[in-house]
């Protein structure tokens, strides 16, 4: 088997495995659209602007685009409140835990975690960083510690989820772990890390800004900062919108390249890197397309590119994708430059 074929929706997400999550994902909507009443209105998450235009519904959720900055975000959204209890009773997280994530692990850290544990100490070297302690906030399944762990470039390597049975799997794997919002987590100024990194995590809270400003006080001086999100301006969630699996129930916050920047960069850092290095835009709105459900009758270049031609350009597409920032999948270093 290739690594291509390995590579695919389906081998981050096996097929047979889906109605079971559809249905643990409808009762976790069905609890949170049960507390909507006490939702509350925001402004941008990125530049604190007001204005704001309402571009779709889903799941009986209103998404709206920030007029300034472009960044998609839900408005009402549930409070911080809602959200901590939210993610501590998730049958999705449950199920995802229980299953998708073991079925499909071999795939994840072949192609996703040992390249991104690659590509963060490749980081640190580029940019002199010390690697005495490494945190990571939202750590999931456990897999990006254990594979960092594995490596020992790190003296301690620290996660931090707050999932009841995500934490307990990231302890039978020898992670340590912290069972706590990052809101309610401290850290001793001679506990302090030289990266803290977080992969698809600012996208489901509640206030972005002051994640940042944690995140900031983890860090030691000229420490890095490496933030993995959705890109709200990416091929996938701009041509599929309402219908692109990205754009969900737990997604709060679609920032892109530009408002992203402006939200770190206010808290003192210094942006480094930005890249889109996204590997599946094509293949998700294509597997759409051929599934009926994305019509694309009307237009002939995504036509040619994605189904009639998809032997021939759907690679070269992907990649035109990935290297102008117009990927889905957003990456973005940044380096502590100021104190707290």
């Amino acid at each position: 088997m290739t690594k291509k074929e390995i590579f695919s929706e389906n081998s981050i997400r096996p097929t047979d495995l889906v109605p079971g999550q559809l249905e643990a994902m409808r009762k976790d909507i069905d609890w949170l659209i049960g507390n909507k009443e006490n939702f509350v209105d925001v402004h941008c998450p990125a530049c604190n602007d007001r204005s704001s235009t309402k571009l779709f519904e889903k799941y009986h959720l209103n998404y709206v685009e920030c007029e300034k900055c472009k960044t998609l975000y839900i408005s009402p959204r549930p409070t911080p409140e809602i959200l901590e209890k939210f993610y501590k009773k998730s049958e999705n997280y449950s199920y995802w835990n229980k299953y998708i994530f073991p079925a499909s692990e071999n795939a994840r850290k072949e192609n996703l975690f040992v390249p991104r544990v690659d590509k963060v100490i490749k980081l640190c070297d580029k940019y002199n960083v010390d690697k005495k302690a490494i945190l990571e906030i939202g750590a999931g399944f456990g897999t990006f510690c254990e594979v960092m762990q594995s490596t020992g470039r790190f003296s301690r390597v620290v996660g931090i989820e707050p999932t009841p049975d995500l934490a307990k799997t990231c302890r039978t794997k020898g992670i340590e772990i912290i069972e706590k919002p990052i809101e309610k987590v401290r850290f001793s100024e001679n506990e302090l890390f030289d990266v803290v990194v977080n992969f698809e995590v600012i996208e489901h809270l509640f206030s972005p800004n002051n994640f940042i400003v944690q995140c900031k006080r983890m860090l030691r001086k000229n420490g890095l900062l490496i933030v993995t999100c959705p890109n709200g301006q990416g091929f996938d969630i701009i041509t599929l919108k309402e219908m692109s699996k990205t754009v969900d129930h737990e997604h709060l916050n679609y920032f892109n390249p530009e408002s992203l920047k402006l939200l770190i960069e206010k808290t003192g850092f210094e942006v480094l890197e930005i890249s889109t290095p996204g590997k599946l835009d094509a293949e998700l709105v294509r597997n759409e397309i051929l599934a009926g459900s994305f019509d694309v009758s009307g237009q002939p270049f995504l036509k040619r590119v994605l189904v009639d031609g998809w032997d021939s350009h759907g690679e070269k597409f992907q990649q035109f994708i990935s290297t102008n920032l117009l990927s889905s999948n957003m990456w973005i270093i940044a380096q502590n430059k100021q104190e707290i």
